[in-house]
């Protein structure tokens, strides 16, 4: 008995051990990077020794991104666009996952595998019939192109099923003999009840669209239609010696994405739990 616990204890150690250096491998770079945010350019890639904090931080850098582009209008257009994106996202996922889920109708089980395998297929296979596609509908050069492209997630589809297969029937079919019509159901029993599935939705959702650079580099030309992504690389082509403020500008494109995953942390590892249940 004494044996068994001295070898979970070892086998404990040795794997918080590696978590612990994974965790420090991974959050260096973050830390070196809000660290050179504070600097002087000269003072960035000054090794021996590495000053982490700074004697005089220069806070002006977080004051200057704003002033050497049109920083605030990149923000902005990405701000519209990840809200935008994330909510329609959240809408139509839930609503066919619902369908999938809980009513039963011809060839269900064969349209929604027939979507799902969408996700296996590269977006770079029809990344050109889309650009005609939109440039054919005039929306070149328009946020709305990007919208309508991201407003459908078979993912997300996926990811709401199996929160909603984890739902007793028998709570829906209660629902309907008191008289309660499936957009009822939908709306006041299955939304409330999927919170932890549509935080998970949320978080990957924004991440990825807040941190999507090649969709809009297809479609967004002019500067005031572009997003913090593509404006970051447009400061790095013409400033690129200027490292203080391109890891200033970093910084601030990265804290609405840790602000939204730490507001909805709580409902993550239960969303991923939950949607992984039942098949």
């Amino acid at each position: 008995m004494k044996s068994n616990n001295r070898t979970q204890i070892i086998s404990n150690i040795i794997l918080y051990t590696i978590l612990l250096i994974m965790t420090v491998v991974m959050i260096i770079p973050f830390l070196w990077m809000l660290s050179s945010s504070l600097k002087l350019d000269r003072e960035v890639f000054v090794m021996n020794p590495y000053v982490w904090i700074p004697e005089q931080p220069r806070w002006q850098n977080f004051v200057d991104i704003w002033t050497k582009v049109p920083f605030f209008k990149y923000v902005m257009n990405t701000v519209y666009l990840t809200i935008v994106v994330t909510t329609l996202q959240i809408i139509t996922s839930s609503f066919a996952a619902y369908a999938f889920a809980k009513l039963d109708f011809r060839h269900r089980d064969k349209l929604f595998f027939s979507y799902i395998a969408t996700i296996a297929v590269p977006w770079q296979v029809y990344m050109v019939p889309q650009f005609l596609m939109m440039r054919s509908f005039g929306l070149n050069d328009r946020l709305l192109a990007i919208v309508c492209l991201q407003a459908f997630s078979a993912f997300g589809v996926f990811l709401m099923r199996q929160f909603y297969m984890g739902v007793p029937d028998s709570l829906c079919e209660a629902a309907r003999i008191d008289g309660m019509s499936e957009y009822g159901i939908y709306a006041k029993i299955m939304l409330p009840l999927s919170k932890p599935a549509i935080a998970t939705l949320t978080i990957f959702t924004f991440v990825s669209t807040w941190n999507d650079y090649l969709g809009p580099l297809i479609y967004l030309k002019t500067q005031e239609k572009k997003t913090i992504q593509l404006g970051l690389k447009m400061f790095i082509s013409q400033y690129s010696s200027e490292y203080g403020l391109i890891m200033a500008g970093s910084v601030i494109s990265l804290i609405p994405v840790l602000v939204v995953f730490l507001c909805l942390q709580k409902y993550f590892v239960e969303g991923i739990q939950s949607t992984g249940i039942k098949g």
